[in-house]
């Protein structure tokens, strides 16, 4: 038998093709440009952060880890003060904000991309926009004087009815006078979610609008009704941008300052309910606490203020996050 001799190819590899790109000088500029107001971003972002926290250090060092805990605020008079009350108090008017103003986001969201005529979608857009840049103060003056009374009878009907949830409970038997209901954190909430709105519905509608216009008509093809393809294709594209703007709201909400100083009434005492009389938050403590605060004071108000800049920051990356996978449209379904 005559061998065979094996043939074997020999496989040169591939060179590596290097691509110069030449930008012109426009290009260069606006490159430039836009790095350096990134930096410039983060830049003063971290001098935010790094004043409050040398403002706010000689505190902070007394204080300890009880300033996150203690329920009284007298730094003025050498006494003990932390945000152990306020805290909570500024995430449950946030939340309170969240749960009425999310629901109606979505539902206008919804509406502007598709159920609203084309003609007038453009001019509910530039509504919605001009809605949040309307001032605190406005919004703040309009909860004052219009909102309060009026949720003065809702909280009422919801102390003497709602009153055996935790969450609803006022002091006193059923009948409540309806003025313990007057400055409470279910108050100073719906006037925030007033200005929570605007900015998730903005986010929402962003994303709703992306949704894949191929997917939908396939569905609609297929003998899918409109709320059809809103359940299967344009919900499940934009989910990632409903928790997006929702941690958006949220993030606005925590900062809420002079809104929520007109309608509350301050205490340092922490209570569940949010239909009891008297409320606060962080913004507000500060607001009101800072013309009338010596050095002491001063430093214990920067703490209060870091902590509340590194808890909105937290919320705006998570959403930032959030928003930016929910864009693909990867975990969308028919």
């Amino acid at each position: 038998m005559i061998p065979i001799q094996e043939q074997t190819e020999t496989v040169v590899p591939e060179e590596r093709i290097e691509i110069a790109v030449r930008r012109d000088v426009p290009d260069r500029i606006y490159r430039g440009v836009a790095t350096a107001a990134g930096f410039t971003t983060l830049a003063l972002m971290a001098l935010i952060g790094g004043f409050l926290l040398f403002r706010g250090a000689s505190a902070l060092r007394k204080a300890g880890f009880s300033f996150l805990t203690t329920e009284m605020w007298a730094p003025d008079q050498g006494g003990d003060f932390g945000i152990g009350a306020v805290l909570p108090y500024t995430i449950q008017i946030s939340l309170v904000a969240l749960f009425i103003a999310v629901p109606i986001s979505i539902a206008t969201a919804l509406f502007i991309t598709q159920y609203a005529p084309a003609k007038i979608r453009r001019p509910l857009t530039s509504l919605v926009d001009l809605l949040a840049a309307i001032p605190s103060l406005i919004y703040g003056l309009w909860g004052l004087f219009y909102l309060q009374p009026r949720l003065i009878t809702v909280g009422k009907w919801m102390g003497d009815n709602l009153g055996w949830i935790p969450l609803f409970k006022a002091s006193g038997p059923a009948p409540h006078s309806i003025g313990q209901f007057a400055a409470s954190t279910f108050v100073a909430g719906v006037v925030v979610s007033l200005m929570v709105i605007p900015l998730c519905t903005s986010v929402m509608r962003e994303v709703f609008a992306q949704a894949p216009m191929g997917e939908q008509e396939a569905a609609l093809a297929l003998g899918g009704t409109k709320w059809g393809v809103i359940r299967d294709v344009v919900l499940p594209f934009g989910r990632g941008g409903i928790i997006g703007g929702a941690m958006l709201g949220l993030g606005r909400a925590l900062g809420e300052t002079i809104a929520v100083t007109l309608i509350i009434s301050p205490m340092f005492v922490r209570q569940f309910s949010i239909m009891e009389q008297g409320s606060n938050s962080i913004a507000a403590l500060i607001a009101l606490k800072f013309s009338e605060s010596n050095a002491n004071g001063i430093s214990a108000l920067m703490a209060a203020g870091l902590a509340l800049f590194l808890l909105t920051l937290l919320v705006n990356a998570i959403a930032s996050v959030i928003v930016g996978k929910g864009r693909s449209g990867a975990q969308t379904e028919i």
